[in-house]
């Protein structure tokens, strides 16, 4: 039941609103030729695709969830491009990729699970000289941010916000009215109305605090 609940959300076609604001990135980058891509914290993969969409290169998305996997894997195989993207069943603390081995690493939303600072310098052992790294993170201490790309051997090429009022109108709204439809539709069912909580307390958290959910993406180089 939970997994047909979450499906029926239908947050995947919610964070493809958010796939502009991922090409918008990609389009800050240099020309790449078949880069070997990264993409950490990849859950099902909405950003994952998109990248597979803008590039020709190769592209792994790793994440430690196996269903979140399961249906990227199976995204990958209707869209005939399992030649060239793979997934990774891997904690974002223990991967053992060799390195400068990758051209691009992307994280939308990843790096908070490590901190900013221990992800700048963690993963920069995993690009190539003069390799790229994209974070899309919370904005909260934007300037430490900005300071710490620098200090950790980082090039800033570019930066750009998403606001919480874009936030509000193509995610959290949406979700919300949703999740009303399904509670009507799922009055009787205790485990799904359970399900239904739980998403609605995220939204209420961000109603109580929209600031604290704008975004931005920075776009570095390696030094």
């Amino acid at each position: 039941m939970t997994t047909k609940i979450n499906s029926e959300l239908q947050k995947d076609l919610l964070r493809e609103r958010f796939n502009k604001y991922t090409r918008k990135a990609f389009q800050m980058l240099p020309e790449l030729d078949n880069p070997k891509i990264l993409d950490l914290g990849c859950g099902t993969g909405v950003p994952t695709m998109e990248l597979a969409r803008l590039s020709t290169g190769q592209i792994t998305g790793l994440d430690i969830d196996q269903p979140l996997l399961d249906e990227l894997m199976r995204e990958i195989e209707a869209a005939g491009i399992s030649d060239r993207v793979k997934t990774v069943n891997c904690s974002l603390f223990e991967m053992d990729f060799p390195d400068e081995s990758v051209d691009l690493i992307w994280a939308e939303g990843s790096i908070a699970v490590i901190g900013f600072k221990r992800g700048l310098e963690a993963w920069r052992r995993l690009l190539k000289p003069k390799g790229f790294l994209v974070v899309h993170d919370e904005i909260g201490n934007l300037q430490k941010k900005l300071e710490q790309i620098s200090r950790c051997g980082y090039e800033l090429l570019g930066q750009f916000t998403v606001t919480e009022e874009t936030w509000w109108r193509d995610y959290y709204e949406p979700l919300e009215k949703r999740i009303q439809e399904l509670r009507i539709k799922y009055s009787d069912n205790p485990e799904a109305l359970a399900v239904l909580d739980k998403e609605q307390r995220e939204v209420g958290i961000f109603k109580k605090n929209p600031k604290m959910y704008g975004s931005v993406f920075f776009v570095m180089r390696k030094r």
